[in-house]
């Protein structure tokens, strides 16, 4: 079953639910009685890349398996970058290319027209995608009843909507803002892609509230769930800001070392943590030298006891200039830590608090980033007070309330 056969099931199930919408916020549905066994089929561009998405998604298959779903991930294209830690995982996966397929192309001009080569290369690229689709038919196809299909990143969605989706109920995602999307090509693949899901689903009601604006009448929005909650938290008795990240653009380390050669200068003493790998790290290192910034600096590169790197420092940085719905805020608040990020997403300013578990400031505005650093560094007794009232705030996106709810939406699809 084809794409336009697909949206007409889907629209056939929407007349039959009366185009409800799913609870908004957390509360509890009326029982349906011993929770029903499903088969949940989580697709992503990949199972092993490095990125937030491969974290949340397998944090969230993880879960699932342990309510007693059966959970299958499935990846587009292998990555070039392993971002899972070694180890057998308790539900299956998939990646369905060994290769990345060819990139999509259309042509623009006459002369695109007579380009045979790139012709050529499309109409493999078609065909590979077909191929691929068919496998997913099939996995799909052994799904039992009452199964879900959810669907990370749209360039992922691409494959399935070539697939026979059979009565599996459709769940799109994404992973970052409607301002990231609308600044990208990601934001007419969503519009086209998602809009004949059983439910197209953001991080935050603000989203939810702009895609609809876009006719975007399936959408709804589920925040991230806390990776984990640590033994211990910080104690908050190093002179020590962290931050955790790819060390890339869209992670804002350059903005960061700028407002750090201003806040360090202030609060001699300090050191500055960062914890990651990425393209940038080079450029990164020569800027940081430039600012001579090598003393109070610490490149410490990739880690995997983020909860220990947490631990020891007292305040955390999100200098990013695009986030979704940042899990780095979630583990560094769990931590027990005070935050300083820019206000670059609705899901940025839902976690912190501004003034009351963290300080925000305006996009790009290095000064002010500064200066909330520097509030925090110079203030031990209000660095313990933001830290610990983090700690308590960010329990309102506990495991065991975002499975729940993910439970509910299920059930309703289900209707």
């Amino acid at each position: 079953m084809g794409g336009a056969a697909q949206a007409v099931r889907r629209g056939v199930r929407r007349v039959r639910q009366g185009r409800r919408r799913p609870p908004d916020r957390f509360e509890v549905l009326p029982a349906r009685g011993q929770q029903v066994s499903r088969d949940i089929f989580i697709v992503s561009n990949s199972v092993d890349e490095l990125g937030g998405v491969t974290t949340w998604s397998h944090q969230m298959a993880r879960l699932f398996t342990e309510r007693g779903h059966r959970v299958h991930m499935i990846g587009i294209t292998p990555s070039t970058v392993s971002h899972r830690s070694a180890g057998e995982l308790p539900y299956e996966t998939t990646t369905l290319y060994d290769t990345h397929p060819p990139q999509a192309w259309s042509p623009k001009t006459l002369g695109d027209l007579a380009n045979m080569s790139a012709r050529m290369r499309q109409a493999r690229r078609r065909a590979g995608m077909r191929e691929q689709a068919a496998k997913l038919t099939a996995l799909f196809r052994a799904a039992r009843p009452g199964g879900v299909l959810i669907v990370t990143q749209v360039w992922a969605m691409e494959w399935v909507n070539l697939a026979d989706t059979g009565d599996l109920t459709v769940i799109g995602m994404s992973h970052e803002s409607f301002a990231a999307a609308r600044a990208s090509s990601r934001f007419a693949r969503v519009k086209r892609h998602y809009k004949d899901v059983d439910r197209f689903l953001t991080l935050t009601r603000e989203d939810a509230d702009l895609w609809a604006r876009q006719g975007m009448n399936n959408v709804g929005f589920m925040p991230n769930a806390l990776p984990w909650v640590p033994g211990t938290t910080s104690p908050r008795s190093e002179k020590a800001v962290a931050t955790v990240a790819r060390l890339s653009q869209e992670k804002g380390i350059d903005m960061l070392l700028d407002a750090w050669a201003v806040a360090v200068a202030e609060h001699p003493g300090w050191t500055l943590r960062i914890y990651g790998a990425g393209e940038d790290e080079q450029v990164l290192k020569q800027q940081a030298a430039r600012l001579e910034l090598d003393g109070s600096v610490e490149w410490m590169g990739r880690t995997d006891d983020v909860p220990g790197a947490l631990r020891s420092a007292s305040v955390f940085a999100l200098p990013s200039r695009a986030e979704g719905f940042p899990l780095t805020l979630l583990e560094a608040m769990v931590s027990a830590l005070p935050c300083v990020a820019f206000d670059v997403a609705p899901g940025v300013r839902e976690i912190i608090a501004d003034e009351e578990d963290g300080f925000l400031a305006a996009p790009g505005n290095i000064w002010a980033f500064a200066e909330k650093l520097g509030i925090l560094m110079g203030d031990a007794h209000l660095r313990d007070t933001m830290g610990e009232r983090a700690a308590v705030a960010i329990q309102r996106y506990t495991t065991e309330k975002i499975v729940a709810r993910w439970e509910e939406l299920f059930d309703f699809l289900e209707l």
